[in-house]
């Protein structure tokens, strides 16, 4: 008898995920996904492109929740999803990483007592003022299989007492991700912006604790002005971001050699990053992009959860505190002999989907 998975997704980077996820479980005849979209992202630069461009099938059901503060669209989501849960009982629920869709799922499948699956479990900034780590946190608690992407994942999972039996090192599914897309990432997206491959510098800025902190965002405007003076600087401008940067006078004046962009797709974003000389940026998912592109990092961040990328030398942190220090830090990232440069094979084989998809498959009657 098959088995009824419904995964829950809402934001960009889980629409990447998925993608490589849902192609893996649609190999075995005995798995039926159903893809729910919370709307987390509904704006069709930040959610209908990557199903267009990933080939992911249209949801089985799209909740429409929208953006709004944290607890007002989380509960949104709880009450969309448990109407849904109840009327269709699904068999599991899978959840990926940490967003506001991540966690409403988690929690509304375990107090229905259906089991959760968690892909990229076990990550930890130890930062409790994010709310992402707070989601993921709850989602490892409540989840039955913790599918962690690396050694590292594996370890917190265990020192929160979490029993091996529970824990499955997988690998990544954004390294995956990369592997089967990277060949579409077609260079004219870095022509069409006016770029020369390995001249500039790729900024994303996203986190709340970023763009809701006006000093935060006037230093990394500022730290991003001193380093277009050097090299170019290209700025794909998450809506929230462009909506607190304008209201704070932050795109007025800004120097030529510093682009802004609209938010780009998947492809385009995965071609900008394998051309930049380096990438800053405060997103995990990017941070890893770079990563796979051997590409370096500056995380614009007090801390990261991949640690691996810190210790190989790849990405150093740059907390947004003092504009001369990130512009520095980017800079030194620049000048980076690569060469000198290990690349460890932390992120798995590139078939993490693979075995997430056959874990799950194993388990239908």
């Amino acid at each position: 008898m098959a088995i009824r998975i419904y995964s829950v997704i809402g934001a960009r980077p889980q629409f990447v995920k998925a993608a490589v996820v849902s192609r893996a479980l649609a190999r075995h005849t005995n798995v039926v996904e159903r893809l729910v979209h919370t709307g987390q992202h509904y704006d069709p630069i930040m959610s209908d492109i990557f199903f267009t461009e990933l080939g992911l099938p249209a949801p089985h059901v799209n909740l429409g929740i929208g953006s709004g503060p944290h607890g007002a669209q989380t509960g949104r989501m709880l009450e969309a999803l448990e109407s849904l849960f109840i009327a269709e009982k699904p068999d599991r629920v899978l959840i990926y990483g940490d967003t506001n869709s991540t966690l409403a799922a988690a929690l509304t499948a375990a107090k229905l007592g259906i089991p959760v699956d968690h892909i990229e479990a076990g990550l930890r900034s130890f930062n409790r003022a994010m709310p992402e780590e707070i989601n993921r946190v709850v989602a490892d608690a409540l989840s039955d299989m913790l599918f962690a992407p690396t050694d590292t994942a594996v370890g917190h999972l265990r020192h929160e007492g979490i029993p091996d039996s529970r824990i499955h090192r997988v690998g990544d599914v954004m390294y995956d991700a990369t592997q089967l897309f990277g060949s579409r990432a077609d260079a004219a997206a870095v022509t069409r912006l006016g770029l020369t491959p390995k001249t500039y510098v790729l900024a994303t800025i996203h986190r709340a604790e970023n763009t809701d902190d006006p000093d935060r965002l006037r230093t990394l405007f500022n730290a991003l002005q001193r380093v277009a003076a050097e090299l170019p600087v290209i700025l794909p401008l998450h809506p929230r971001t462009r909506q607190r940067a304008s209201t704070l006078g932050l795109l007025d004046r800004l120097p030529d050699g510093f682009k802004l962009t609209e938010p780009v797709g998947y492809f385009d974003m995965l071609a900008l990053e394998r051309d930049a000389r380096v990438i800053a940026t405060d997103s995990g998912g990017v941070q890893k992009e770079a990563f796979f592109h051997h590409v370096p990092c500056v995380t614009l961040r007090t801390e990261t959860e991949w640690v691996e990328l810190v210790d190989s030398g790849w990405n150093r942190l740059a907390p947004p505190d003092n504009a001369a220090d990130v512009a520095t830090a980017i800079l030194a990232a620049a000048s980076l002999n690569l060469a000198a440069l290990a690349h460890p094979d932390s992120y798995g084989d590139g078939h993490a989907a693979e075995h997430i998809a056959s874990r799950l498959a194993s388990l239908a009657s």
